[in-house]
C-alpha cells in the first residue's frame, strides 16, 4: 500500500506556530531609533578620541623634554643646538629636518629626528615627535599618498645654542633677553617652556621663534585638542595649554596659509602672545619678578 506524505498547514494567524515578519513601518522605525542613537553617541565618542590623543600627545611633549634633561645630563648641562633653517642638517642639533608643504623628503624622513642629538634619549621613537591629531596636509601630499608629515613640536628659541643667531651670547632676535644654553641658567625651569606644538603653518624647522618687541606671531601654537596645545617645560612637566585668542585658533591653510592671520594682532588678542612670550625666557639684568 502507497503512503502519503503529511501535508503540512500553515497556522493560521495568532497561533504560536507562525513566525511573523517585521512590516516595513517598524522597519522604518528601527533604522529611525539607530539614528538618534548614533548622533547621540558619536560626538561622545568623538570627544573620547580627542581626549585620548591629547594624552598621547602630552605624553609625546613630555619625553621629549625628559630626553632633553637627560642630554643635559650628559653633556655638561648644556641643551642640543636649536639651530634655524638649513643649519638645522647637523647631529648635533635636536632635529634634522625641515618642513614644507612639498613632497620634500624632510617632510617624511624619519632619520632626520631618530638620528639627532635627542634620538638617543627618546629610544629612537619617531613616533614621539608627532601628535596623532596632527595630519594635516597639502593637495600635493595627499596626492602623493602620504598620511602626514613626521614632526609636530618644535623648539623655545630662547633655549640651546642657535648658531650665528647666538654666536654672542644672545639671541639677535630677543637681544633684551637670556638665551638658555645650559639647564641651570634658567632660574625657573617650572615657567620656561622647551617645547610646544606648532600650528601647521608656520612649522619649520624646530626653532620656535616670536619676537618680545613685535605684536605678532611669527611662529604660531597649534590648538589640536579643542582650543589647547601640549607644552612641556624645563623642570620635565608637561601640560595642556587652553589658547584664549580667536587669532590663535587659526585654522589650517596647507594650500596657501593666510599671514595677515598672524600679524597686526589687536589689542584684545595679545594674551596668547604675552602668555608665549612669558614663558619663553627672562629678561637679562637684575632679576625679575615672577612671571605670574
Amino acid at each position: 500500500m502507497k503512503q502519503s506524505n503529511p501535508v503540512t498547514e500553515t497556522p493560521p494567524p495568532g497561533t504560536p506556530g507562525r513566525q511573523r515578519a517585521f512590516t516595513l513601518i517598524e522597519l522604518l522605525v528601527v533604522i529611525a531609533v539607530i539614528g538618534i542613537l548614533s548622533s547621540l553617541l558619536l560626538p561622545s565618542l568623538a570627544r573620547t578620541k580627542s581626549q585620548a590623543q591629547g594624552a598621547f600627545c602630552q605624553n609625546n611633549a613630555r619625553q621629549l623634554v625628559l630626553g632633553c634633561l637627560m642630554y643635559c645630563d650628559d653633556n655638561g648641562g648644556f641643551f642640543p643646538d636649536n639651530q634655524a633653517g638649513t643649519n638645522v642638517y647637523t647631529n648635533a642639533n635636536w632635529a634634522m629636518d625641515v618642513l614644507d608643504w612639498e613632497t620634500t623628503p624632510d617632510n617624511t624622513n624619519t632619520a632626520l629626528l631618530t638620528g639627532a642629538a635627542l634620538g638617543p634619549y627618546v629610544a629612537r621613537s619617531s613616533a614621539i615627535y608627532r601628535c596623532p591629531s596632527d595630519t594635516v596636509l597639502s593637495t600635493i601630499q595627499h596626492s602623493a599618498g602620504w598620511q602626514n608629515r613626521v614632526r609636530s613640536y618644535s623648539m623655545n628659541a630662547s633655549v640651546g645654542d642657535a648658531g650665528d643667531i647666538t654666536k654672542g651670547g644672545v639671541n639677535t632676535n630677543n637681544p633684551d633677553y637670556l638665551q638658555f644654553f645650559k639647564l641651570s641658567s634658567i632660574p625657573v625651569a617650572a615657567r620656561i617652556f622647551v617645547f610646544i606644538e606648532e600650528h601647521p603653518d608656520t612649522i619649520s624647522d624646530g626653532y620656535f621663534l616670536n619676537r618680545a618687541y613685535a605684536l605678532e606671531w611669527t611662529r604660531l601654537p597649534a590648538s589640536y585638542h579643542n582650543g589647547c596645545g601640549n607644552i612641556s617645560f624645563a623642570d620635565g612637566h608637561a601640560e595642556l595649554h587652553h589658547w584664549r585668542d580667536s587669532s590663535t585658533l587659526a585654522p589650517a591653510e596647507p594650500d596657501g596659509a593666510d599671514a595677515v592671520v598672524y600679524t597686526n594682532l589687536p589689542p584684545g588678542q595679545l594674551d596668547d602672545l604675552n602668555w608665549v612670550i612669558a614663558h619663553m625666557s627672562v629678561l637679562q639684568g637684575p632679576p625679575q619678578p615672577p612671571l605670574w
